[in-house]
C-alpha cells in the first residue's frame, strides 16, 4: 500500500507539473480545434505534413541511436564556450541598411527600414522546459542583454519547440513587442504568458500579412509540434518568406527535406539570403531534420542567392560533432557553387553587399 501510494503521489505531482506550469503553454481551444478542421491539413485534433514523415520512434529503429548516446562523443559540444562578437544595440543605422545578426540556433534579429524584427528569439540558458536539466548554450551568454534591446516591432516565430518559443525569454520580452506573428495555434501560448490577444496574429500556410511595409508569407515546412506528452501536433509549424522593399528573405523554420521547398521557390522565389535549418539531424529523423547536403539543395530549390546555415552553433540536440553541420554544408555549397555566410554569434550581415561574413570561427581557439 506504501508503493502504490507513492506511486500515486508522483503521479498527482506529475499531472498538476504539465497542467499548472506555465511553461508548457495553452492547448487550442474546442473551438480553436473546431476551425482547424476544415483544413485540408488537419484532421482528429492534429496538423499533418504535406507528405508522410515518419520519425522512427518504435524501440527497434530507436535502438541503434541509444547506443550511439550510450557510447558517447566527446565532440558533441564545444569544450570551452564560444566566442561571441559583442553586439553594440545603440548604434545608428545611418545608411539605412537591412542586416541580420544572428544569435545562435535559430534567433536572429532583421533590421530593415527602421524596425526591428526578431525571428525565433530563444534566449533562454537551455531548451528544455525545466532548464537546469538541458544543454546549455555553448556561449553560456547572448552578445546583449534582452533589457539592451531596443523595441522590437515584430516577432516572428515558426512553431512552438522550445529551442525556438523560450517563455523566459517571451516573459521578459513582451513589454517590447509591437507585434507577433505565429502559426495557427501558437497564439495559444503566447496569451497564457501575459501576452495581450491583439497583439497576436496567427496564421495558416500560405497565409500572407502585410506589416509596416513588410509582405510576410505563412509557408509550409515539414516537420511537427508540441510541448508536452499530450499535444503533440495541435499546433502547425512553418517556414517564412519575408520580403521587404529591398530584399526577399527565405527563413526555413525546422524541417526535412520535401517539394515545399521548390513550390515556395517557383512562388516567391528568387530570394537574396535564406536562413536554412543544417544541425541537431540523424538519419534516423532525417524527415524533420535536413541533413546538410540536404540544406543545400533546399536553398537552390528556394533559388537562394547567399545561404546562411542555421539550427546549430547554441545547443546540442543530437548525436553529430557541433561543427559537423557548417562544415559539411560548406563542402557541399562549394561542390555547387552556392555563396555560404557564417557569421559568429552576434556578428552582423549585411545585405546586398559583396561582402559577407566567411570565418571558419569554430575552429579558432577562444
Amino acid at each position: 500500500m506504501l508503493i502504490i501510494g507513492i506511486i500515486l503521489a508522483l503521479l498527482l505531482v506529475i499531472i498538476l507539473f504539465l497542467t499548472l506550469n506555465p511553461v508548457f503553454g495553452r492547448r487550442p481551444s474546442k473551438t480553436e480545434r473546431s476551425e482547424f478542421e476544415k483544413l485540408n491539413h488537419f484532421s482528429d485534433g492534429t496538423f499533418f505534413n504535406q507528405i508522410p514523415t515518419s520519425m522512427a520512434t518504435n524501440f527497434r529503429e530507436m535502438l541503434p541511436v541509444l547506443k550511439e548516446f550510450i557510447k558517447g562523443n566527446p565532440n558533441r559540444q564545444p569544450k570551452q564556450p564560444i566566442s561571441i562578437e559583442p553586439l553594440d544595440l545603440s548604434a545608428q543605422n545611418v545608411k539605412h541598411e537591412t542586416k541580420i545578426t544572428w544569435f545562435g540556433h535559430s534567433a536572429f534579429l532583421l533590421q530593415t527600414n527602421g524596425k526591428n524584427i526578431l525571428i525565433d528569439p530563444m534566449f533562454g540558458r537551455a531548451p528544455s522546459p525545466v532548464p537546469i536539466f538541458g544543454n546549455k548554450r555553448y556561449s553560456r551568454k547572448l552578445p546583449f542583454k534582452i533589457d539592451e534591446l531596443p523595441e522590437i516591432d515584430l516577432v516572428i516565430l515558426s512553431h512552438d519547440h522550445y529551442d525556438h518559443l523560450d517563455y523566459g525569454s517571451i516573459k521578459k520580452l513582451k513589454a517590447k513587442v509591437s507585434q507577433f506573428v505565429v502559426p495557427l495555434g501558437v497564439g495559444g501560448h503566447l496569451e497564457r504568458w501575459g501576452v495581450h490577444k491583439e497583439k497576436i496574429k496567427e496564421c495558416n500556410w500560405w497565409d500572407q500579412a502585410d506589416f509596416g511595409g513588410l509582405s510576410l508569407v505563412c509557408a509550409p515546412s515539414r516537420h511537427f509540434s508540441g510541448r508536452s506528452l499530450t499535444d503533440r501536433n495541435s499546433t502547425l509549424w512553418c517556414s517564412w518568406v519575408i520580403k521587404g522593399t529591398d530584399f526577399n528573405l527565405y527563413f526555413s523554420g525546422d524541417s526535412g527535406y520535401g517539394p515545399h521547398f521548390k513550390e515556395i521557390g517557383e512562388k516567391f522565389g528568387p530570394f537574396d539570403v535564406t536562413l536554412m535549418e543544417c544541425g541537431q539531424y540523424h538519419e534516423k529523423w532525417s524527415a524533420i531534420h535536413m541533413l546538410p547536403e540536404e540544406t543545400v539543395q533546399a536553398h537552390l530549390d528556394v533559388r537562394g542567392e547567399l545561404l546562411i546555415p542555421i539550427h546549430w552553433g547554441a545547443f546540442t540536440l543530437s548525436l553529430h560533432d557541433w561543427t559537423e553541420p557548417v562544415e559539411r554544408a560548406k563542402k557541399a555549397a562549394s561542390a555547387r557553387a552556392v555563396a555560404v555566410s557564417t557569421p559568429k554569434i552576434g556578428e552582423t550581415v549585411i545585405l546586398n553587399t559583396e561582402e559577407y561574413p566567411q570565418s571558419t570561427w569554430w575552429k579558432q581557439k577562444s
